[in-house]
């Protein structure tokens, strides 16, 4: 066989717990809890102070809010503080407030939620920090303490280390950050692990971007309310459309992707920054709040698995959200792009083309229309450079014609906006059911052309590499949602009484690693067959199965203990007549001897040399946060060299398998190639769901499976698994 799945980068195995994606998971309760979090009647701050520093900022942005709200400092030492009367503790309140922001010593605060909880409080947003993310044992234990007194009190906490949450558009800020720019709301809900993050750069770079929020959420150290529990009250929210979230570590994926689904469902699409696509970003996201950041190559398959569009940077997560929030589903994926430069449009349509998008050539009646404009000046074509016609009466009936070609579902305006360009932009996308997105080129600086795109909401990008990301986001996001809800999600079938039987004898004592024929055995219950093979004792013996079996045959060790089998040179392939068969048995058995002395040897497989098909790897292995994980590759050694691998969580669809299939490089061998006949891509496609059925049914029992090569036949002869390694958990077993 000669790999094991863990060899793979990225594909480390670990153990895991599973547990079904529950919607249960979110009471009424903790819904009711987090709507008076962001939507406060009445609010106490719990260590304000009359100016500077965390207390008095936070109060000062309530403050802002108090022809509306109800405002309670709460500080003994003062009687009054900015104008309002001033409270000893939470127990002297005339009310019980619906938000309690806590800005005192991190020792201090377990005392303050005690008598939040004796009061009735709605809600408590934890501005205080020396918590797990000091990576002391003091500073953990005061957070499990926080965690405990949560669980027990059922009072709804988000913090600590945060600097609180924002309801936008209605202006109020129960922040302790120094920046709270109202006046610009939209249907984007911000959520953030990191405060400094979602108050600053965010914060900042939507203002100037004519980018309107929702509400504005840091979690910080989710003692209590995660980056999930706020998304999932965001979903019921009717102004929010699309979530944007920054996220250093999940302290539950299962329940993410269970909101992740009900995104789906609801159209409400998540973008997402989650870091840790390097070792360092990794180090340094585990040492800010405490959360583990994961394998980096699984979250990119998950999250394109469950629609969740991953974005690179502050930019594009508020460019590519309000793109979603501001455009419809496109009617078709074909992108028409129209500039004032030929450079500037040729560019445009190159990274469109990098991104995979499409730019139909125009049909003879949109190019001799557009000529009919241009004369001898420009391009008709698309992408179109219309030269000094772009500030021209002309130019609405340009796009017009571009738009309305039967197959653009989506317009793109390269320009600098002169003249009474803007103005036609905006009639144009009001007129049309197509989207209208603007690709400015100009200063970003300009307060006049530009102000009115932003102030339309008209989609914005200034550079042409996050436009096609973004235009790739939107076309692929909606394809996704509509073969998720035309397909469904997946399912687990019940276990068969064959499975039943197999999972009980993988229960029983003995080795974690099984050898090659037991592995086989196991996977058989499944559906996944096995090769033709007998196990013998003798060169004899060996001689009968060859002859039994008919020529050529290849001869295996069979050993748990010993994996790496070409390595160790217990393989021969090929054989073709008895005198081979012997030979090959004595040296086998004297190679495992040399090799590894105290291995298990239950004996010499004889099996039948599978030719005419393809090689490729199937395998599964098990991430402590996102569960079950099915891989399927290009097969043999070379999968190491080349890594040419697809990934997903588990169970699958049959149109996730195929998905998996067609992002492998070397699925162009099955497809036919060079005059191979093709090979059987639907026998390939229910094995990989069989088997992505198995780990779900062994989870909590299937440390790592690693079927490598399974021959997909040409079509309809289906698949054979050649070679198969089974590792168990370890879970009070004799090894």
């Amino acid at each position: 066989m000669g790999l094991l799945l863990s060899s793979i980068p990225g594909i480390r195995c670990t153990q895991a717990h599973n547990e079904r994606l529950d919607m249960k998971v979110w009471t009424e309760d903790q819904m009711r809890s987090i709507h008076k979090m962001l939507n406060p009647r009445s609010i106490a701050v719990v260590g304000a102070t009359p100016s500077g520093g965390y207390g008095g900022r936070l109060l000062g942005a309530v403050l802002r809010s108090k022809d509306r709200i109800r405002v309670y400092p709460v500080n003994p030492k003062y009687d009054e503080i900015m104008g309002a009367v001033c409270y000893p503790s939470v127990a002297a309140l005339p009310e019980a407030p619906d938000l309690v922001g806590i800005v005192v010593p991190h020792h201090k605060v377990l005392e303050v939620l005690r008598e939040c909880h004796q009061k009735k409080a709605g809600s408590a947003v934890i501005i205080s920090a020396g918590f797990a993310e000091r990576a002391t044992d003091a500073g953990r234990e005061s957070q499990r303490q926080l965690a405990a007194f949560a669980r027990e009190s059922c009072l709804r906490i988000a913090g600590p280390n945060c600097l609180g949450v924002a309801n936008v558009r209605d202006d109020i800020w129960a922040t302790a950050s120094s920046r709270t720019l109202g006046g610009l709301t939209g249907p984007i809900g911000l959520v953030c692990q990191s405060g400094a993050t979602a108050f600053g750069p965010f914060l900042v770079r939507a203002v100037d971007s004519g980018i309107g929020l929702s509400h504005i959420i840091s979690t910080g150290n989710e003692v209590d309310l995660d980056f999930t529990d706020f998304v999932r009250y965001l979903l019921d929210d009717p102004d929010t459309r699309v979530i944007a979230g920054f996220v250093e570590g999940f302290k539950d994926v299962r329940k993410f992707l269970a909101v992740a689904e009900l995104a789906a469902e609801r159209g409400k699409p998540i973008v997402l920054i989650k870091i840790g696509r390097s070792a360092s970003g990794a180090r340094a996201a585990q040492s800010h709040t405490a959360a583990l950041t994961g394998i980096d190559a699984r979250y990119d398959a998950v999250f394109r698995q469950y629609g969740v569009i991953r974005v690179q940077d502050y930019d594009e997560l508020l460019e590519i959200s309000h793109l979603l929030a501001h455009n419809r589903k496109p009617i078709k994926p074909g992108i028409a792009v129209v500039s004032h430069s030929g450079g500037i449009s040729s560019l445009t349509a190159d990274m469109c083309g990098q991104a995979g998008l499409d730019l139909p050539p125009l049909t003879d009646h949109a190019r001799d229309g557009i000529n009919a404009i241009l004369k001898d000046f420009g391009w008709a074509a698309n992408p179109a450079d219309v030269t000094g016609f772009s500030r021209s009466e002309h130019f609405p009936q340009i796009m017009d014609t571009m738009i309305n070609e039967p197959e653009v579902g989506t317009l793109v305006v390269a320009s600098a906006g002169a003249g009474s360009q803007i103005e036609h932009v905006i009639s144009q996308r009001d007129r049309t059911d197509k989207g209208v997105v603007f690709f400015w080129t100009a200063s970003r600086g300009d307060k006049t052309a530009l102000a009115k795109l932003k102030s339309a909401n008209i989609p914005i990008f200034y550079s042409p590499e996050k436009l096609a990301r973004g235009l790739q986001s939107l076309i692929g996001y909606h394809a996704w949602r509509d073969r998720r809800l035309a397909g469904g999600a997946a399912a687990i079938p019940p276990l068969t009484a064959a499975q039943e039987q197999t999972l009980a004898r993988l229960r029983a004592p003995g080795r974690l690693t099984l050898s090659e024929s037991a592995s086989k055995q196991a996977i058989a219950a499944w559906g996944i067959a096995g090769t033709r093979e007998r196990s013998v004792q003798s060169a004899d013996a060996a001689a009968d199965a060859a002859q039994r079996l008919g020529y050529p045959v290849a001869l295996k060790a069979d050993s748990p203990d010993i994996l790496h089998k070409t390595e160790a040179g217990v393989v021969r392939l090929g054989l073709r007549d008895v005198g081979d068969v012997r030979k090959a048995y004595a040296q086998i058995m004297t190679n495992a001897a040399s090799y590894a002395p105290n291995a298990a040897i239950s004996g010499v497989l004889v099996q039948e040399m599978v030719d005419g098909g393809v090689e490729v790897i199937v395998g599964v292995a098990y991430d402590a946060q996102l569960g079950p994980m099915l891989l399927f590759g290009s097969g043999g050694v070379m999968v190491e060299v080349y890594n040419d691998v697809a990934l997903r969580r588990c169970p699958v669809t049959r149109a996730e398998a195929l998905d998996m299939v067609a992002e492998v490089k070397g699925a162009k061998l099955l497809r036919g190639f060079r005059g191979q006949p093709p090979a059987d891509i639907d026998a390939l496609a229910d094995a990989l769901v069989r088997v992505s059925h198995l780990a779900v049914h062994l989870e909590g029992q299937l440390a790592e499976l690693d079927i490598n090569p399974l021959m997909v036949l040409p079509a309809g002869q289906g698949v054979k698994a050649v070679d198969a390694l089974v590792v168990l958990q370890r879970q009070g077993r004799d090894v």
